[in-house]
């Protein structure tokens, strides 16, 4: 199998999720030429841990055309997928007409993966599946990225994403505010470094409004090799259901994460050093200050 296809669209969350399946093909045809089509800046994560040997930018337009029963086909497109020997797809594909319109560019063989999880089993398991037909099963589900700087841990220093994808899955800003007050009055040494993306900018901005110290760092929208670099070389993460927390999880950080609404067996990080903290009643305002606290001075000790 010389030339393998990999195509996923989604949030950095699911592509962090997929990088498991990705580094199985990689090791089931360590000599294919495996290539990535994605978001540019999420194919980036996969090409820096030597997982993908080219990427190529899902939003280009000629595509469209492949999401149409009657769609005329990119003659470039149509030479660009035919000349791979297997295209694994996790696009949104109900009809079944993307892959139909592979056909017609001359793929011969295509596995489907649906984008669309269920509360079974682990996401990445569930993502790695379709490879079973290629007699390639999965037994690490955790994902790992391998930053292009060398790590260099600072012992004081703790990530903080306080942002997700859902105000469901946020914990209270008013108890960030207090975990950070309390964390950097234990020690004179610790350091926070705060983290986010456009989805994050409101309570960023709050949280920059309330904490005026030299001892907090605000980093925000950061290209993700960037980010990954910084996170690695912190002693501890604290976030939730994010795919900032898949990130930090990856390039093996220690982790506490606070999980409410979402099941962690399916959708926290699989890594053997994440922490997960969930209230019995779920919502994020049950997850009580004094646990959290407690749980990082284990983690950080």
């Amino acid at each position: 199998m010389s030339r393998i296809l990999v195509i996923r669209g989604g949030a950095l969350g699911d592509f962090v999720l997929t990088l498991p399946a990705i580094r199985l093909l990689r090791e089931g045809f360590p000599s294919a030429q495996l290539e990535v089509l994605g978001y540019k800046h999420l194919v980036a994560l996969a090409e820096m841990s030597g997982y993908a040997d080219a990427a190529r930018s899902i939003e280009y337009a000629g595509l469209a055309g492949f999401f149409s029963d009657a769609g005329e086909l990119s003659p470039e497109l149509v030479e660009y997928f035919g000349g791979f020997q297997q295209i694994v797809s996790y696009l949104f594909d109900p009809d079944q007409v993307f892959s139909n319109n592979l056909k017609r560019a001359g793929v011969r063989n295509f596995l489907a993966g649906s984008p669309h999880l269920t509360g079974r089993e682990h996401a990445a398991r569930q993502l790695a599946r379709p490879l079973e037909s290629l007699a390639l099963y999965l037994q690490d589900p955790a994902a790992v990225i391998v930053p292009n700087e060398k790590r260099t841990v600072n012992p004081m220093l703790l990530a903080i994403h306080p942002g997700s994808g859902s105000e469901s899955k946020n914990w209270p800003l008013q108890r960030f505010q207090d975990l950070i007050s309390a964390f950097l009055a234990e020690k004179e040494e610790r350091r926070i470094l705060i983290v986010g993306g456009e989805a994050d900018e409101a309570r960023l901005a709050e949280l920059t409004r309330a904490l005026s110290t030299e001892k907090i760092e605000f980093a925000c929208n950061l290209a993700l090799p960037e980010l990954a670099g910084r996170l690695q070389n912190c002693a501890c993460y604290l976030g939730h259901d994010s795919g900032v927390s898949h990130l930090a999880a990856a390039v093996g950080v220690p982790s506490l994460l606070l999980f409410g609404p979402t099941d962690p067996a399916v959708w926290a990080p699989a890594n053997k050093q994440v922490k997960v903290l969930r209230a019995p009643c779920l919502t994020m305002t049950g997850i009580g200050l004094a646990d959290v606290l407690v749980s990082l001075g284990e983690i950080m000790s």
